[in-house]
């Protein structure tokens, strides 16, 4: 894999600019270079973590949560994502119980 520029990063990552941005800002992720053009550069280590934050995003964790778990010894991010899994089946399982409550008053109808 090559360097890509931001914008690359953004449409292969499926972030937005302002994401990688705030990212940046959050010192999780930075730039390694910049283009003859200007643009700024990303290798392909930043380019996995912009996926890896993106992920541990889509399962729940705030950007603060994730810089402290991104570099962490395995079984601290081990923890951490035993701990997401169980509030995320929880949640599926209250969701799984308003859908049949639904479904209840759906046939009532």
């Amino acid at each position: 894999m090559k360097d890509m520029t931001l914008r690359e990063v953004c449409n292969i990552a499926k972030v937005t600019r302002r994401a990688v941005q705030g990212y940046e800002k959050a010192g999780l992720v930075s730039a390694t270079g910049k283009n003859e053009r200007g643009y700024l550069l990303y290798d392909v280590n930043s380019q996995e973590r912009i996926k890896q934050i993106k992920l541990f995003q889509r399962l729940g964790f705030s950007i603060r949560e994730i810089t402290y778990i991104i570099d962490a010894p395995n079984n601290i991010l081990k923890s951490a994502l035993e701990e997401k899994v169980k509030k995320l089946r929880e949640k599926r399982e209250n969701m799984e119980m308003l859908i049949d409550k639904a479904n209840e008053l759906i046939e009532k109808l």
